[in-house]
């Protein structure tokens, strides 16, 4: 019996890798890692596509970097200033040396990695505050372990072949705007950029769900949704934008943090009282949330422990190249500060 010839794709399909990264392996070119090698060659030897020995290459250098990429460095009123010790720490732990690269512009718009990033001593990347999608595909297409923390805006509609994980967005959102309704606001607005990121996205989602649930809708005149920019850590500019509304809404929900903090700025400049005259409330529980005046009602996010779980997904997709990819969604809580007080 004429036994029937097994193909690269079909070889490709049953590691649940890409036919390029099965090809580079048995052409010899590119950077695949050594474990992923050892899986294909196994899975082609007894597909019977390869008969040659599978080696264990024992005194091959073992590959120790993780490549972080970023399109912006963490600061301080952002979760990855948690994440990245956590992270770090875990990935040290297993022997891997963490190195970290903000992509320029050109790089992201020629899909080009850093000249500085030595890609053949990559064992896996990690990508975070990277929502390009374009060049978030052309990561996946190398065949390495990839773990993004957030993703694209509306990922769900097509994700991408990598593990991703997240802070839990929608259910908190919707948690939060009830809350702020509850107290006695009944014209909200939203701060931020739905199309930004995922996070965002799903925030919005929460926001019109809770609207919608109360009765309400989200009048789009009440809110700020312009293209994430520089802009919004302008005052003057959010200013203008809050003073060209029809009205002044009883509440700002804000994507996070970072904006809830610059939309209570404004208003004290306008010289309104948080919460009497208007409630502001935020996402990302960061320490500033606590010790601005009044308070800030937020959602804490689990950083550090979001940061551990990355680098567990990436060291087991290191492990287990051909698991089926994951999406992981970590459980959110909010906190109720002063700036949303119930009313009387």
């Amino acid at each position: 019996m004429v036994r029937k010839r097994v193909t690269m794709q079909q070889l490709a399909d049953a590691c649940g890798l890409s036919r390029n990264t099965v090809s580079k392996i048995f052409n010899d070119r590119g950077a695949v890692p050594e474990a992923t090698r050892l899986m294909v060659m196994q899975r082609a030897q007894e597909m019977g596509y390869y008969v040659g020995p599978v080696k264990e290459s024992p005194d091959a250098p073992r590959i120790q970097n993780i490549a972080l990429l970023t399109c912006r460095q963490p600061a301080d009123a952002h979760f990855g200033t948690f994440f990245l010790p956590a992270f770090a720490e875990r990935l040290s732990r297993a022997g891997y040396t963490l190195m970290m690269y903000e992509l320029t512009p050109e790089e992201l718009r020629e899909k080009i990695f850093p000249a500085h990033m030595p890609l053949e001593q990559t064992a896996g990347i990690a990508a975070i505050e990277l929502f390009d999608r374009k060049y978030l595909d052309m990561l996946c297409a190398l065949g390495l372990p990839c773990v993004t923390v957030d993703a694209c805006a509306k990922a769900y509609l097509a994700p991408a072949e990598c593990d991703c994980i997240a802070m839990e967005s929608i259910s908190s959102m919707a948690e939060l705007t009830r809350h702020v309704i509850g107290a006695g606001a009944r014209r909200l607005g939203f701060v931020g950029d739905p199309e930004h990121c995922d996070s965002f996205y799903q925030r919005w989602l929460g926001f019109c769900a809770a609207l919608e649930e109360a009765g309400l809708t989200a009048d789009r005149q009440l809110c700020i949704l312009d293209a994430d920019g520089p802009q919004y850590s302008s005052e003057d500019w959010l200013s203008a934008r809050i003073r060209n509304m029809p009205e002044m809404p009883g509440a700002f929900i804000c994507a996070n943090d970072f904006l809830a903090l610059h939309v209570m700025s404004v208003l004290k400049r306008m010289n309104l009282v948080i919460p009497d005259d208007i409630m502001v409330a935020g996402f990302d529980g960061t320490p500033q949330s606590a010790v601005v005046e009044p308070p800030l009602t937020t959602v804490q996010i689990p950083n550090a422990d979001i940061g551990r779980m990355a680098a567990d997904l990436l060291l087991e997709r290191i492990q287990h190249p051909g698991h089926p990819f994951c999406i992981t969604y970590v459980k959110t809580t909010p906190v109720w500060r002063k700036s949303t007080v119930r009313r009387g």
